[in-house]
């Protein structure tokens, strides 16, 4: 043996001993993790719900959180947004179980660290089939059901779709709040999307957050949520990733839920950053039509005029994530609705 081949050998096998989602981030800046998000620490146990979709055997991955200190016999369960995870909704889990809470904080088929299958019928109805059938098994009758960003057309579906087993509905910068087909924004196909969700990075992420979420502002905290997303789309999951954003992202555009706001029957609370712009298919959008949308300083005062029991809470200058930007003042506008009887 040469004394060249001798000097490599010993870094070949401790590069061979580690995790490949290891080896994947030294080869490239970032972390890159599985296709289920593996490698990537959620901030409390995570657990996984099998259960049959479709013709297909799945797993959803979830957070199931007791009620700390004083308990209330009450669930929480949070539905995380489009390019974010249940790991994002740490802080909330935190105060809501301090409170009394039991949280449930699922992570879709589709996203984090759940099944992402080959072919799959993506609906918000499926989806919110497949969250009750988890709590159904978790015991869970009734609950009040927060919803983020995408997880907010999923929380307004579910409600309507099991009116009976929602306490409240709350709703933190839902997209769907308009419907941007039948303002003008143009049709993407579901190749179209996976072509554009295949180039995805981490710098390419961030400044979309930091222009659209955020209004030019970041934290340097948000870069862990960053780093997740992007070291999931880097990793061996890379293609199969892609393809179910891609689904996804057509099951947002082509099934809104703008029309049915006026057929929500349980209390609702809309909890809205006034400084974000967030809406699918701008960036292709006619500028006449883009200068119109994402505009949630007026949607959220449209909306919730529609819907029958709602209440709004405004937090001017914030973005798409309150819950994130300035948990204290998210969390204290969230308790006190809670803390209100149902009428």
């Amino acid at each position: 043996m040469s004394r060249s081949t001798a000097r490599w050998l010993p870094s070949l096998f401790l590069t061979a001993s580690l995790p490949w989602f290891a080896q994947a981030a030294n080869l490239s800046q970032g972390p890159a993790y599985g296709a289920q998000l593996e490698g990537f620490d959620y901030p409390y146990t995570l657990k996984h719900f099998a259960f049959q979709s479709q013709g297909k055997a799945l797993q959803m991955g979830y957070m199931d959180v007791p009620a700390q200190g004083k308990v209330n016999g009450h669930t929480v369960v949070l539905m995380h947004g489009k390019n974010f995870c249940a790991a994002t909704w740490g802080d909330s889990i935190k105060t809501l179980s301090e409170q009394g809470y039991r949280v449930i904080a699922p992570d879709q088929i589709g996203f984090c660290t759940s099944s992402k299958p080959d072919h799959y019928q993506y609906s918000f109805q499926q989806l919110a089939s497949n969250t009750q059938a988890l709590l159904k098994t978790l015991g869970v009758q009734k609950a009040t059901v927060l919803g983020h960003s995408t997880g907010g057309m999923l929380a307004t579906r579910y409600a309507l779709q099991f009116p009976d087993q929602v306490e409240r509905l709350a709703l933190v910068n839902p997209i769907g709040l308009e419907d941007w087909k039948a303002l003008g924004v143009p049709y993407r196909s579901v190749d179209q999307w996976y072509q554009r969700e295949l180039k995805l990075s981490a710098d390419g992420i961030r400044d979309y957050e930091r222009k659209t979420y955020y209004a030019g502002r970041w934290k340097p905290e948000f870069d862990r949520w960053v780093d997740m997303l992007a070291g999931l789309n880097k990793g061996p999951g890379h293609t199969q990733v892609a393809w179910n954003s891609a689904l996804i992202y057509d099951m947002i555009f082509t099934q809104p839920v703008y029309y049915e706001f006026k057929d929500l029957r349980v209390p609702t609370l809309l909890l809205i950053g006034t400084a974000d712009t967030t809406a699918i298919g701008s960036d292709i959008a006619p500028p006449a039509v883009k200068a119109r949308l994402g505009r949630y300083e007026v949607l959220g005062k449209q909306v919730a005029q529609l819907i029958p029991q709602s209440t709004l809470v405004e937090f001017p200058n914030l973005g798409h994530a309150p819950q994130m930007e300035e948990p204290e003042r998210f969390h204290k506008a969230l308790l006190g609705w809670l803390d209100k009887p149902i009428p």
